[in-house]
C-alpha cells in the first residue's frame, strides 16, 4: 500500500483507534525489545565469528523485516522522529553488509558463505528476501527515501538475473512463499515489470516436472518428515491445476495472494479460475468460524475437508493475517462482499486472539477450546500468551496487519467508491482532482448504526456501502429518508446520486446470532456459535467455573447483552439461559450406566472471542452443547 492510503484515513475514535494506539505504543516497542533481547537486530552487525552462542538463524532476518514495515507503516500516519531514527540506522547496517551483487542474508553470509540457494525447499532464503522487499516498499511509501529501496531493488535485479527459464538460471522457487507478493509490490512502487514477471515465473514454475525440490533433495528423505511431502509446499502439481488447499497454511495463502495479484495485473484469467477454486476450498471446507486455518499442528497445515478439531486447533496467528492478504486480492480481482466478509470474521477474531488486550503477549495458535493441563498433539499444554516465541514469526505480522489496516476501509476506482469496513474516522482522497470527504461516526463493532457524512463528494461518483454477510436486515438513510438503492453482491449500491453535505445513516441488524456448522465437521455437531456482528463469542471458565463441557445452552432463551468485566471498556458479554448436567460423584466409577437426570438452570456468559485468556487463564469454550 502507498503512504497516502494509510494517511488518508484517520481513525478518531471506537475499537481501531484504540488497537491503533496500543500497537504505536506498546506492540512495535515490544518488538523492537524482543528483537534485541534475541541477537535478531545483533545478526545485521556482522560481527559474528565461528563457535560464538546465539548465531544469526535462516529466518531472522523476515522477523525483522516485519518490525520494519509495522514501524514504515505507522510513521505513515503518526511522525516518530525516534522511530525513524532505528529504522534508518538498521537500513545502514543493512546497506553495508549488502554484496557487491546484491545479496544480502545475514545467516547465509555469516553462516554458510558458500551455499547460497543450496536449499531453496528448507532455508527461508528467498522468504526473508520477500519481507525485506516489501518492508523497503512501505519505507519508501511512508518516507520517500530510497536507500533502503535502492538496496533491495539491487537484490531484485540479481534474483532477476539468476532464477528464471534461461539456460544459464536456476529454475526453483521458494521453499516458503513470500517472495511472489512482494515482487508484485516492487513492481508497483517501481515500475520495472521485471519483478512482475520474475513472480510469474516463481508462481508457474511451481509443481512443474521436473519438480525442483526433488531435483534439489538429490533423492534423499528429509530429515524433517513433512519436507517429503510437496504438497506442503504447494508444489504437488502446477498451481493453475490445483483446486484444494493443501500443506502449510502460511505458506499457501502467501501463494494465493500472488496468484490474486498477478491474475489482476495481467487480466489472466486461468490463474483466476484457480484462486476461485482455492478461495472455496478454504472458505467452504477448511476454515474455522473465527477465520482461523490451518486446523493440525503436524506442519501447521490444512487437514482434510470438515476436519477442524477445536481443542486441538492449530490456526496460527499468522496463517489468519495471510487470508486477510488472500480476501483482500481476490476483493481487488473482483469486487463482491462475500470477500470482505471472511477478511473482516478472519480480522475481528482469528487474527486479533493472536494479540493481548496490552499488546504485548502472544498467542502463535489460536484453539477453539481450551482446557488447561491437556496434553495437545505436539506433546505441549495449553499456557497462557508469552511474550515471544523462539519461532517469533507471529508478533511482528500482527504489528505490520494493524499498522496498515486503513488500506482495507475504502477502495475508489473510476466510477465507484466502496466502503467496506466501518469505525469512527474521518477519509480524505480525491477523484478526477476533486477532493473526497468522509466521515464516520459508530461503535462498530459493538454495535450496528453507523453514520456517514459527506463533507465534499462528487456526485457524478457511485457510492457502495457493504451489507456484512451476518445482517439478516438492514436499512439505508439519507439525510432522514431512504436512499434508493440496489443490493448488488454484498453491497448497497446507491441509484441516486449522493451530494456533498449528506448524511447517510446505515443501520445493520446486530442481535446475537446462534450459528451451526455443516454436519461433516464433526467435532461441532450438536452445538453451536454464538456470534454478534463481525464478532464470535466463547465462554470461559473465569463468567462461568470450571467444567464447561456441562453446560447447555437453551436455544429458546434470550440472549441479552451485559458489559464484561475486567475487560475493555464498552466490551459487550452475552447472556443465556441454558443447564449444567451435574457432576459424578468423587469416587464414582470412570463409567456408569445412562440414566435420566434434571439439570441445574445455569446462566452462560460469552464474551468476544478474540479476547479470551486476557483475565485468569482457565477453560475456554467457543462451540458450546445446545439443549436438545
Amino acid at each position: 500500500m502507498r503512504a497516502s492510503e494509510l494517511a488518508t484515513l484517520r481513525f478518531t475514535g471506537g475499537y481501531w483507534l484504540q488497537l491503533e494506539t496500543i500497537n504505536r505504543e506498546q506492540t512495535i516497542p515490544a518488538n523492537f525489545r524482543q528483537c534485541t533481547a534475541s541477537g535478531r537486530f545483533a545478526a545485521w552487525n556482522f560481527d559474528y565469528r565461528r563457535g560464538q552462542p546465539n548465531g544469526p538463524h535462516i529466518f531472522w532476518d523476515s522477523d525483522i523485516a516485519k518490525y520494519l514495515e509495522a514501524g514504515a507503516c505507522s510513521l505513515a500516519k503518526f511522525p516518530d522522529p525516534e522511530l525513524e531514527r532505528t529504522i534508518d540506522e538498521l537500513i545502514d547496517r543493512l546497506v553495508r553488509a549488502q554484496a557487491p551483487d546484491g545479496y544480502f542474508n545475514s545467516y547465509f553470509q555469516q553462516i554458510r558463505p558458500l551455499d547460497r540457494w543450496s536449499n531453496l525447499r528448507g532455508d527461508h532464503e528467498l522468504y526473508c528476501a520477500g519481507h525485506l522487499f516489501e518492508a523497503a516498499v512501505a519505507y519508501f511509501y511512508a518516507t520517500g527515501k530510497r536507500k533502503f529501496l535502492d538496496a533491495m531493488c539491487r537484490y531484485a535485479d540479481l534474483l532477476v538475473r539468476s532464477f528464471g527459464p534461461g539456460p544459464e538460471q536456476c529454475k526453483g522457487y521458494p521453499g516458503h512463499e513470500e517472495l511472489e507478493l512482494a515482487l508484485v509490490k516492487l513492481a508497483a512502487a517501481t515500475g520495472c515489470r521485471d519483478y512482475l514477471e520474475l513472480a510469474r515465473f516463481f508462481v508457474d514454475q511451481r509443481g512443474t516436472e521436473p519438480n525442483y525440490f526433488q531435483l534439489e533433495a538429490g533423492g534423499k528423505p528429509s530429515p524433517v518428515e513433512v519436507f517429503n511431502d510437496l504438497a506442503y509446499f504447494q508444489a504437488h502439481r502446477p498451481v493453475r491445476e490445483q483446486s484444494e488447499a493443501t500443506g502449510h497454511a502460511v505458506r499457501a495463502v502467501y501463494l494465493y495472494t500472488a496468484m490474486a495479484d498477478l491474475a489482476r495485473e495481467t487480466g489472466d484469467q486461468e490463474l483466476t479460475a484457480a484462486c476461485h477454486r482455492l478461495w472455496r476450498s478454504i472458505t467452504r471446507e477448511k476454515m474455522y468460524v473465527t477465520g482461523g486455518i490451518g486446523s493440525t499442528h503436524f506442519g501447521e497445515a490444512f487437514a482434510a475437508p470438515f476436519d477442524l478439531p477445536n481443542e486441538e486447533a492449530y490456526a496460527e496467528t499468522c496463517a489468519a493475517i495471510g487470508l486477510i492478504f488472500f480476501a483482500w486480492r481476490m476483493f481487488l480481482l473482483e469486487k463482491k462482499g462475500e470477500y470482505l466478509d471472511v477478511l473482516e470474521r478472519a480480522l475481528y477474531n482469528a487474527a486479533a486472539a493472536g494479540t493481548s488486550v496490552e499488546g504485548t503477549r502472544f498467542f502463535y495458535v489460536n484453539p477453539l477450546a481450551c482446557q488447561p493441563g491437556a496434553t495437545l498433539a505436539n506433546g505441549r499444554h495449553p499456557e497462557p500468551r508469552p511474550d515471544w516465541f523462539g519461532c517469533s514469526c507471529c508478533p511482528p505480522n500482527v504489528a505490520r496487519l494493524r499498522a496498515s489496516v486503513g488500506q482495507y476501509f475504502y477502495e475508489l476506482d473510476d466510477n465507484r467508491l466502496w466502503i467496506n469496513l466501518y469505525n469512527d474516522s474521518r477519509w480524505e482522497s480525491s477523484w478526477r482532482d476533486r477532493p473526497l470527504t468522509i466521515e464516520q461516526r459508530t461503535a462498530y463493532p459493538w454495535q450496528g448504526r453507523i453514520e456517514l457524512l459527506l463533507h465534499d463528494w462528487p456526485e457524478e461518483l457511485t457510492l457502495s456501502l457493504r451489507i456484512p454477510g451476518y445482517a439478516r436486515s438492514y436499512r439505508l438513510l439519507r439525510n432522514g429518508g431512504e436512499l434508493p438503492h440496489a443490493l448488488v453482491d454484498g453491497f448497497a449500491v446507491a441509484s441516486a446520486p449522493c451530494r456533498a453535505g449528506d448524511r447517510l445513516t446505515l443501520e445493520l441488524e446486530f442481535e446475537p446470532q446462534l450459528l451451526v456448522a455443516d454436519p461433516r465437521v464433526r467435532q461441532d455437531c450438536g452445538r453451536v456459535a454464538v456470534a454478534r456482528g463481525p464478532l464470535l463469542y466463547c465462554l470461559e471458565e473465569e463468567d462461568n467455573g470450571p467444567g464447561l463441557n456441562t453446560l447447555t445452552l437453551d436455544p429458546e432463551s434470550p440472549l441479552q447483552l451485559r458489559e464484561a468485566p475486567g475487560l475493555p471498556a464498552g466490551t459487550v458479554m452475552i447472556e443465556g439461559q441454558g443447564f449444567r448436567e451435574p457432576p459424578f460423584e468423587p469416587d464414582a466409577p470412570l463409567y456408569r450406566p445412562w440414566r435420566p437426570e434434571t439439570p441445574a438452570g445455569a446462566v452462560l456468559r460469552f464474551v468476544p472471542y478474540a479476547l479470551w485468556g486476557n483475565r485468569r487463564f482457565g477453560e475456554m469454550l467457543l462451540w458450546v452443547r445446545l439443549r436438545g
